[in-house]
């Protein structure tokens, strides 16, 4: 956590923020070099589920951002990685939490599409459907060099989730090492 983790709760207080999470390593469990392509391969992360919760309670907006390639190589269907979600989505409002969009690109690392993170194409998307959206008054959380660099092209406050430790080379505004701690941060 950066020394100034504790500010990130007086930058976000008046209620007016929205809030972008990645999806694989943030919220559920990374697969190691394969993808989550069915259900019961979905398996939330500790404390994520009531960090949404509070998350729910501060942000105007709550979006989940996730590249999808498996998609590209032919590994899942769309319609499998929806399924996917709406289970996912479901156990968050059992929980108490909300989220209010998902988007994906299913490209391939290799297409160059400016919907693929670090390009900002899901957000503009987002801001598309949801006019109100002010990057300057939003959140990137990501576990990926990419994650970051596609919140700082939006404009976006960002924040690291370092689960691993092991990555100290980051240019984040914020860092913690789990989604639950950040949860916890903003929701004391």
């Amino acid at each position: 956590m950066t020394s100034e983790a504790s500010n990130i709760k007086e930058i976000i207080k008046d209620g007016d923020w929205t809030l972008f999470l990645d999806r694989d390593g943030v919220i559920n469990r990374r697969l190691i070099d394969d993808y989550v392509k069915k259900p019961e391969e979905f398996e939330f992360l500790p404390k994520v589920l009531e960090s949404i919760a509070i998350f729910s309670k501060i942000f105007k907006h709550i979006f989940i951002v996730t590249n999808q390639q498996g998609i590209g190589k032919g590994l899942m269907s769309e319609a499998d990685l929806e399924i996917i979600h709406r289970k996912m989505i479901q156990e968050i409002e059992t929980k108490g939490g909300r989220i209010d969009k998902v988007y994906y690109c299913p490209d391939l690392a290799s297409s160059n599409s400016k919907n693929r993170k670090p390009e900002i194409g899901m957000a503009l998307q987002a801001q598309k459907d949801f006019p109100d959206i002010d990057f300057s008054k939003s959140l990137m959380v990501g576990d990926s060099k990419g994650d970051i660099k596609f919140g700082k092209n939006a404009g976006m406050i960002t924040v690291f989730i370092n689960s691993d430790k092991l990555n100290t080379d980051f240019d984040a505004d914020f860092a913690f090492e789990t989604l639950g701690e950040f949860g916890e941060e903003i929701g004391k």
